[in-house]
């Protein structure tokens, strides 16, 4: 675990930028929920507060030739990998300006054109997917390395252990990065798993695994930097559990019945990602408070000027309802 930011390999610019990403996703985040709560937003969603450092950590480590797969809880990463929050608001609120044209919703956000192959409302369905495009990287020698994001839960689906059994044995540039936020639907990860890890896993399928705190960013970054490095050179998969906590329900519907408002509580005054990445850069005078308090506000703007853009775009029209369907 990094002691000091002197032993990173990120420049103060850099650090100041993974700052800057984790408090556009919480902000973002926070007036989705807003929008939901009014009536706005139409279906449900997952949010990420809390958990914004594995996303914005691993994309750190990230070029932006390579691609990531996401997950039904994927607004973080799609911000972290370089998307637009205006047509991703816009998505959220099912205009045609949006990512998917109005018609994916929050599951659904994706943007090729960053390496961003798309969310997913399947648990693990995103691993058979990024898996593929890890082969096509290496069958076609195009030298981009394939990050998958994927929650506890998918660690025990079937398509997880096909994936990295594939993965293992073509030795494909892939990284498999789990977002361990402790809970499943509604039950701890500790009663769905028989073994300490789930990186614990990686052995069965000949490849490195390990655990991270995954509140951390310059933590997550470094090692998703390393597995990275490890894949671009031809040397295959790597398994990262990164542990972390999502503060609110596992959806809008969730009344988090199966946790305590302590334990909540206790994760949110001690292990905040954000606000404790902060006072590690003040800390080293590489930012400042009131640096700090400019960034928000220029946040702030940011996020009000997205979610005016969603809400003074137009519905889809009639005439598109069969565009962009194949079968």
């Amino acid at each position: 675990m990094v002691n000091n930011l002197e032993e990173t390999i990120y420049s103060n610019q850099q650090m100041k930028k993974m700052l800057t990403d984790m408090m556009l996703i919480r902000s973002f985040e926070e007036a989705v929920e807003k929008l939901f709560q009014e009536g706005k937003i139409p279906g449900t969603m997952h949010l990420c507060i809390g958990q914004e450092a594995t996303a914005v950590g691993a994309c750190a480590a990230l070029t932006d030739e390579d691609k990531i797969t996401s997950t039904h809880r994927g607004h973080g990463h799609s911000i972290a990998k370089g998307a637009e929050i205006k047509p991703m608001m816009a998505e959220l609120l099912g205009k045609a300006t949006g990512y998917g044209k109005g018609k994916g919703g929050s599951m659904h956000i994706a943007d090729l054109t960053i390496g961003n192959l798309g969310a997913n409302g399947i648990v693990a369905a995103g691993l058979p997917i990024g898996t593929g495009a890890a082969l096509a990287s290496q069958m076609k020698k195009k030298g981009y390395v394939v990050l998958c994001f994927f929650g506890d839960g998918a660690a025990n689906e079937g398509a997880f252990h096909e994936a990295l059994n594939l993965a293992s044995i073509w030795n494909l540039p892939v990284v498999f990065f789990c977002e361990n936020n402790q809970y499943g639907m509604s039950g701890p990860v500790k009663e769905m798993v028989n073994i300490e890890h789930i990186s614990d896993r990686a052995k069965s399928y000949g490849i490195p695994g390990f655990t991270i705190n995954g509140n951390d960013v310059i933590e997550v970054a470094k090692a998703t930097q390393e597995a990275v490095d490890r894949a671009r050179s031809g040397e295959g998969p790597t398994l990262i559990e990164a542990e972390t906590y999502r503060w609110r329900g596992h959806s809008r519907s969730d009344a988090r019945k199966y946790r305590t408002r302590e334990e909540e509580k206790d994760w949110r005054n001690t292990k905040d990602p954000i606000s404790k990445f902060k006072e590690r850069l003040i800390e080293e005078s590489i930012l400042t408070e009131k640096e700090f308090l400019e960034i928000q506000k220029t946040i702030d703007t940011e996020i009000h000027e997205a979610v005016s853009f969603a809400e003074e775009s137009p519905e889809p029209s009639l005439d598109t309802l069969e565009v962009d369907i194949y079968v």
